[in-house]
């Protein structure tokens, strides 16, 4: 499964710190954890909500009646009563059965934001756990050994419980870790990385165990990262569509700011003023001239780009009110509430996060499925309008780039198979007691291979529209707006003009760099007298 792909951190040599129980967390904070590898503090208010939420669990362990998770055991043997003298045995096997996952790893960035997301749980004070938990769990972030996390296990109810127990299991000494970010050196066992670090593992006490697992971190982590990678991704897919108006000498007057207040939907307006802003100043596009005829209209995949591209914004919009949402949470089973009530409760389902996970995987597919359909409109003399057919230099000994537009058609029809949400799908765990699950572990594994895929399509689209402007230039048809000009200067750094066709991988390559690492973003920045929004 491919990491997500935009702006990826590296970790500064003064990290930057996250205050956990002091505010609630940002999309921002998970990306400096996950990424950039930010510290953790626990904010004095934490560590004393901690406190008195252990004080109301040791009081109920000591209860004649038995109580979800501290005297009893979990999901459907719930109705088996705990003698105290076994309950640290309890935790330890819960831990231990639990991690129960299987096949690839998942990438370190994402267990290191599920690991951030269950820690602020634990601060929140809600869940019953001493203190010496949470500050162990901040100490593993901060020596930045990341447990080993396996594709397969999650649910997504009660939470992602067995990628939440592979880490739960490093607190325990137990499993394995990977203490560098070299991705050739072997995992090693987790005793040995804790000991290099001066960490004691934890030996569970009661309700603990549960709290370390019963939560929605994983997928939040991972719709966190996804929102993050969009916000740059949906403004790329703008500048993408512009230049190919462009470079198809299209027209830009049906991207007229009262044009598109005749709908008012936010992101179609920011999306039509973006790309007002990269075409300003074009010598390409048409534009009504008295006496003369001109293009009436362009395709759709040209003309009703703001519209698109602004569902999918308004979209993420959303999806981003749902992390926010989220990012206030304290989510366990059972909780322990101020009043110190212990109770079960049904917070650990993850169809809020499951359903905008597939809502965006769904709307990443629609753009990379419309900037495909630029790219094809480059290569077929029949809608080009008097470019040469395939882009090449020389038609029919060359080929161009008619295998790019492949490659952007393959991903694309992925794409749309990882657009089938998976919160759609339930099957039953835990002898009928857990008998409806989100599955928002799967959706958001899917949203992160999408949000790479939407990466690689869109710079396949700016390869074309760079190339193109190399043949309008060549033939003196006029010249691009400042905002274009400085994306084919950019891509003209890696990638040669148009001649005899030679190795296109590495083009295809450099193109994919470039919206990922920002720097598409960076040179239209640089060009347009207003930041894009």
């Amino acid at each position: 499964m491919s990491q997500s792909t935009i702006a990826q951190g590296t970790v500064a040599t003064e990290r930057p710190i996250v205050v956990l129980g002091a505010a609630p967390l940002t999309i921002a904070d998970v990306v400096a954890v996950a990424r950039a590898g930010a510290r953790v503090e626990l904010a004095p208010a934490a560590l004393t909500a901690l406190a008195a939420s252990r004080a109301d669990i040791e009081r109920l362990a000591n209860d004649t009646r038995p109580h979800y998770g501290v005297s009893t055991g979990f999901g459907a043997l719930a109705k088996v009563q705990i003698p105290s003298e076994k309950r640290q045995q309890l935790q330890r096997s819960l831990i231990r059965s639990h991690a129960a996952g299987t096949g690839p790893e998942v990438e370190r960035e994402v267990v290191r934001a599920l690991m951030l997301l269950r820690l602020n749980t634990l601060a929140s004070g809600r869940t019953g756990v001493r203190p010496v938990v949470a500050e162990t769990y901040a100490a593993i972030l901060n020596a930045d050994i990341v447990p080993v996390v396996h594709e397969y296990g999650s649910l997504g109810c009660s939470g992602d419980l067995s990628p939440l127990a592979h880490c739960a299991l490093t607190l325990m000494g137990e499993g394995e870790v990977r203490p560098t970010n070299d991705p050739y050196a072997a995992p090693v066992p987790a005793a040995e990385a804790l000991a290099v670090h001066g960490i004691e593992p934890l030996v569970l006490a009661e309700k603990e165990g549960l709290a370390l697992i019963n939560g929605t971190d994983g997928m939040l982590g991972m719709l966190c990262l996804a929102l993050h990678d969009l916000t740059a991704l949906l403004t790329v897919a703008d500048v993408a569509a512009a230049a190919s108006v462009e470079a198809l000498t299209g027209t830009d007057t049906v991207f007229a700011a009262d044009l598109q207040a005749l709908r008012p939907h936010p992101g179609q307006a920011a999306a039509a003023a973006n790309m007002r802003a990269v075409l300003a100043g074009s010598g390409l596009v048409q534009r009504p001239t008295e006496g003369e005829f001109t293009r009436v209209q362009d395709a759709y995949s040209l003309r009703c780009a703001p519209q698109v591209h602004g569902a999918a914004r308004d979209t993420a919009e959303h999806a981003a009110r749902v992390a926010a949402a989220e990012l206030r949470s304290a989510v366990d089973n059972p909780v322990v509430l101020p009043d110190g009530r212990v109770e079960s409760n049904g917070n650990f389902h993850g169809a809020p996060v499951a359903y905008v996970l597939d809502f965006l995987a769904i709307a990443v597919a629609d753009l990379a499925s419309m900037s495909e359909r630029r790219t094809d409109r480059f290569l077929d003399v029949s809608r080009n309008h008097g470019l040469p057919p395939f882009l090449a230099a020389d038609a029919g000994l060359d080929s161009g780039l008619m295998i790019a537009q492949y490659t952007a058609a393959g991903i694309v029809s992925e794409l749309k198979r990882l657009a089938v949400p998976a919160s759609v799908d339930s099957i039953p765990s835990s002898a009928m007691q857990e008998d409806h699950v989100s599955m928002g572990w799967h959706a958001g594994r899917k949203l992160r291979r999408a949000v790479d895929g939407l990466t690689r399509v869109l710079g396949i689209e700016l390869l074309a529209s760079t190339r193109a402007l190399d043949f309008r230039i060549a033939a003196g048809e006029g010249t691009p707006s400042p905002a274009t000009g400085a994306v084919h200067a950019l891509f003209r750094t890696r990638i040669a003009a148009p001649d005899v066709d030679a190795f296109l991988s590495p083009d295809l390559t450099a193109a994919h760099d470039f919206v990922a690492s920002g720097a598409v973003l960076d040179a239209v920045t640089g060009a347009v007298a207003e930041p894009l929004g």
